[in-house]
């Protein structure tokens, strides 16, 4: 753990349960992180303003408002990794908080050992240097990575951390299929390889906002049972350049054409 002594992260640990608060700082401040604690929404949003935690730990169940409240109000100031702690297992809620824009979640009871690998798995996401390269896919889409930057149509689009990184290893292997396991291992870590329903979550937030038909993508394609492919936009670029030169080619052979039977006509 010698990563988080050198730079203590600050954790916030959001929960009405006081022991429960009480077990999750005692390992988190083993394991070299330095904690918050809030005991319900409120406390926590005004911790997350006046504080500037590096992760959020959130429980779905609080007294003044629920989690998932808490979490929308977190994302119109902060963009904060926030992972949902939850003693239900029930898909929607899960799909629920993803949607919102938790970045994990995490189903009580757990144990410590889990918790901290799914802590370090976020805040790895959160810290990846991306190579300072702009991408234009075509007309309509482009990528600066360097600035974590997407722009379609000529407007800048907002993606979370999570949906660039995701973005971004699609983008690099344009042309190739990328497993499920692959890209949960790439933008998620090793803990997630049994997690497929969060890669088919995220590629239908990247359609959202990326595609102009959602339900008839052009850039994220899907190969059925195995994983998804970005579309091979060098090869596409390389064939619309080699049929403007064919074009050009037989447009100036034309030409000459013309020329020599106008030449001809004028000898007669």
């Amino acid at each position: 753990m010698g990563e988080q002594r050198e730079r203590k992260y600050r954790i916030l640990v959001v929960d009405d349960e006081p022991r429960m608060v009480r077990f999750i700082r005692l390992n988190l401040e083993q394991d070299g992180y330095e904690t918050l604690a809030a005991f319900n929404g409120k406390e926590a949003l005004d911790k997350v303003r006046e504080q500037l935690p590096d992760l959020v730990l959130l429980d779905v169940m609080l007294p003044d408002m629920d989690g998932f409240e808490v979490l929308r109000l977190i994302r119109e100031i902060s963009d904060v990794p926030v992972i949902m702690l939850t003693a239900r297992s029930d898909e929607e809620d899960i799909v629920r908080g993803l949607k919102l824009g938790a970045d994990d979640y995490i189903t009580k009871p757990f144990s410590p050992r889990v918790l901290t690998s799914r802590i370090q798995a976020v805040l790895r996401r959160y810290q990846t240097v991306m190579p300072d390269e702009v991408i234009e896919v075509d007309d309509r889409l482009k990528i600066d990575l360097g600035r974590r930057e997407v722009w379609v149509d000529g407007k800048l689009v907002k993606l979370r951390p999570t949906e660039f990184r995701l973005l971004y290893h699609l983008v690099k292997n344009a042309g190739w299929v990328l497993t499920y396991e692959q890209l949960l291992h790439k933008v998620w870590g090793l803990e997630y390889e049994n997690e497929h329903h969060y890669v088919r979550l995220y590629v239908n937030y990247l359609r959202q906002k990326l595609e102009k038909d959602p339900s008839n993508p052009k850039y994220i394609l899907t190969e059925r049972g195995v994983g998804y492919r970005f579309v091979d936009y060098r090869r596409l670029k390389q064939q619309k350049e080699q049929a403007s030169q064919d074009e050009a080619s037989a447009s100036e052979g034309k030409s000459e054409g013309t020329s020599a039977t106008t030449e001809g006509k004028g000898a007669s």
